[in-house]
């Protein structure tokens, strides 16, 4: 038994049932999970040490490095059975599709910083703190995980290339 159906196992009938049918979902999330802490360990460990200046900058690395994480898990455990395509194809079309989610995800970012200047020292460093989190983790993560959930079904790993193991 996977770890998958030993959590189905413990959720009530009608919440089972639909967290079967949409099993691909409930993994992609288990892995946005994962990546998530990848992204924000490696974000909030650069921008606060040696780009303490560059926030967008340390967002960007940490969405790389959790890219990298995203696409491993993906391609043998959320979307497995899908797919057929060459690796290298595939490859290239989730790194597309991820540099998407990268501009998506840090635009929030951006915006609260630079445009709404919710940076000391307009604002105090908890404000700041906060702005950040909002606006990257939460906001930003929201968008492109929408945006990669659509397009890693739609072109990267599409059911009518046929099934893997």
């Amino acid at each position: 038994m996977g770890a998958i159906e030993a959590v189905l196992v413990l959720l009530p009938g009608t919440v089972r049932a639909r967290a079967i049918r949409h099993r691909e979902l409930v993994k992609f999330a288990c892995v946005g999970a994962v990546t998530f802490v990848v992204d924000n360990a490696v974000w909030y460990l650069l921008k606060l040490t040696i780009l303490v200046e560059h926030p967008t900058t340390a967002k960007g690395i940490g969405i790389l490095v959790a890219t990298i994480v995203s696409y491993v898990l993906n391609r043998e455990w959320s979307f497995r059975t899908r797919g057929g395509r060459e690796r290298p194809h595939e490859a290239a079309l989730f790194f597309a599709v991820s540099a998407a989610a990268l501009i998506i995800n840090v635009v929030p970012l951006y915006l609260s910083r630079y445009a709404l200047n919710l940076q000391v020292p307009h604002v105090d460093r908890f404000t700041q703190e906060v702005a950040d989190f909002a606006s990257a983790s939460v906001l930003g993560v929201a968008l492109a995980m929408l945006w990669r959930f659509w397009a890693f079904r739609r072109w990267v790993f599409p059911a009518e290339f046929g099934t893997r193991g």
